[in-house]
């Protein structure tokens, strides 16, 4: 398909016609028309909720955004990666993070082979090994329990066990210590060691091929920083240190035991694999039970996504809106404000989910796009975030669609404050959908000077999602809903959500910059002006500190 494809598709005129007739209409109006919106355009699955009624949308651009999806190809492609096809066409890999949440009994085949019974090996594996870290029978060297776990990786292999060891830390081990290291600034892991005992601590090191240039220098770093605190003796290592890695020949010169290895697949993304063994640090805060009821509330969305009927299936129901507004409205951001403190760290785990699956400016083919792609996502908890951005989404310039998150019952109750956060999310679609006429901001006996800066016009289109509690199968369900999102948005677009080669170019350019600003001989950088002033401004200040 050429890359004007999608615009010249049947479904996509027909959705701009539509769009052009429905442009200006308001949420009033839509309210006005069908009373019954707030309980006709809602849809459940996974324990999951959704109230997408406050968009700027009809039922007939649900039906045409339905069509768009089967006319792209979305649910066949949708069924190749349950499957176990190659839909990473780029690396020639299937796409299965699926299947590291599928039961014992379901059988996924790959090049032949079904890959479900060496998932629940790792999973076995690493339920034992939390066991015994967790009941105080794995000893460090000295012979003490660990107290402290720090994860030590980058991208996937720490936004995501960061995100969950946050979001379920109201379940996690209190008497442990858990943190993460991935900035190869050295602070981060500094800060991450400061006040810890070395005989207590155990290193989790995720690195798929154990060469990754940041975790394998914060490794060395924790390697160096444990042998220093515990006598230098070369065997402390294998106590205070495991992996999760495939590359058994560098793990053992680490001198990591093997048999402390945790593994997983080429066909499980970095941003995907939060439910694989770079998880290991979440089981090991909340145990091996409640991680696996964390699989359970993923499993229970794919099969939601897999199973459920386009126009109630939640992650085709945000796909194709955020699909809608990216293309036809302009919007090039979405917010997403979870009204949970636990969930601080969710916005900034969807960036790298949404935007290094989806930032992409060629087509399956190689073509070039000629349509937007990949949104901007952003945002923080509510309700910090009413008193600092909320201002530009009400009465800004820009539409920025909001998916609002929250929970019917706080894990810690505090007289009625769980209401108040309850009512701020419920109040803020409600002034975002329909804000302030100027005939109510006079009829408040303001006076008229100050009317139009009090005017808000509404129109700010939401989603909101809401769980019963904030427990690890509502998170796992939560990450499925935005990991399925995403893939309806992708398929859409006709383009790879499961590579980065964008990513792939800056460490490249790093590997050649290090030496340049390391070498004594002050060799002619061979980059750009402005590359080549920065790497001799640097060196020169090296030196004057090592002079």
């Amino acid at each position: 398909m050429s890359p004007s494809g999608l615009r010249a598709s049947p479904a996509w005129q027909a959705l701009a016609r539509h769009w052009q007739a429905l442009n200006g209409t308001t949420l009033r109006q839509l309210f006005d028309a069908r009373p019954d919106r707030g309980t006709r355009m809602v849809a459940e699955g996974a324990g999951l909720y959704l109230d997408y009624s406050k968009n700027l949308a009809t039922g007939e651009t649900l039906r045409l955004l339905q069509a768009l999806a089967r006319s792209r190809g979305v649910f066949a492609r949708r069924d190749a990666m349950f499957r176990g096809d190659r839909i990473n066409e780029t690396e020639r890999r299937a796409v299965l993070h699926v299947a590291l949440r599928a039961p014992r009994n379901e059988r996924i085949v790959v090049d032949g082979k079904d890959v479900v019974p060496e998932v629940h090996e790792v999973l076995d594996r690493m339920a034992a090994f939390s066991d015994k870290v967790r009941s105080g029978a794995w000893r460090g060297h000295s012979g003490k329990p660990i107290r402290n776990v720090i994860s030590i990786g980058i991208g996937g292999s720490d936004l995501g066990p960061v995100m969950a060891y946050e979001a379920l830390k109201h379940y996690s081990r209190r008497d442990m210590t858990f943190r993460f290291v991935s900035n190869v600034d050295p602070t981060d892991f500094a800060e991450a060691t400061r006040d810890l005992d070395a005989e207590e601590t155990l290193f989790v090191v995720c690195s798929k091929t154990f060469t990754t240039l940041e975790t394998l220098t914060n490794a060395h770093a924790a390697r160096d920083w444990c042998l220093h605190k515990l006598g230098g003796d070369e065997a402390a290592v294998a106590k205070h240190f495991v992996a999760v890695s495939t590359n058994a020949e560098e793990v053992g010169k680490f001198g990591i035991d093997t048999a402390n290895m945790f593994g997983f697949w080429d066909w499980v993304g970095g941003r995907y694999s939060m439910d694989s063994a770079i998880g290991l640090s979440t089981m090991l805060a909340i145990g091996p039970d409640r991680f696996r009821d964390m699989l359970a509330g993923f499993h229970a969305m794919d099969v939601h996504f897999r199973r459920t009927p386009a126009d109630r299936n939640l992650p085709v129901l945000l796909g194709l809106l955020a699909v809608w507004y990216n293309d036809f409205f302009g919007a090039q951001t979405v917010a997403v404000l979870p009204y949970a403190q636990y969930l601080k760290r969710f916005p900034a785990y969807l960036q790298q989910l949404t935007m290094e699956s989806n930032g992409k400016h060629v087509t399956l083919s190689g073509g070039r796009v000629d349509y937007p792609t990949g949104p901007v996502y952003w945002g923080e908890p509510g309700t910090n975030g009413q008193h600092s951005f909320y201002q530009l989404i009400h009465q800004g310039t820009r539409l920025i669609p909001c998916d609002f998150i929250g929970f019917m019952r706080s894990l810690n109750p505090l007289g009625d404050q769980h209401d108040l956060l309850m009512a701020n999310l419920i109040a803020q679609t409600e002034a975002l959908a329909f804000g302030k006429t100027p005939a109510q901001v006079r009829a408040e006996g303001t006076p008229e000077w100050l009317v139009p800066h009090r005017v808000c016009e509404g129109n700010r289109p939401t989603n909101t999602i809401l769980a019963e509690n904030l427990t690890p199968h509502s998170l796992g369900a939560l990450v499925a809903l935005y990991e399925h999102s995403v893939f309806t948005q992708g398929a859409i677009w006709n383009i790879d959500s499961f590579d980065q080669w964008g990513v792939e170019l800056g460490k490249q350019l790093a590997s050649k910059v290090i030496p340049q600003l390391r070498d004594p001989m002050d060799p002619e950088p061979d980059h750009d002006s402005s590359t080549n002033a920065l790497i001799r401004r640097y060196r020169a200040a090296r030196t004057a500190r090592s002079g």
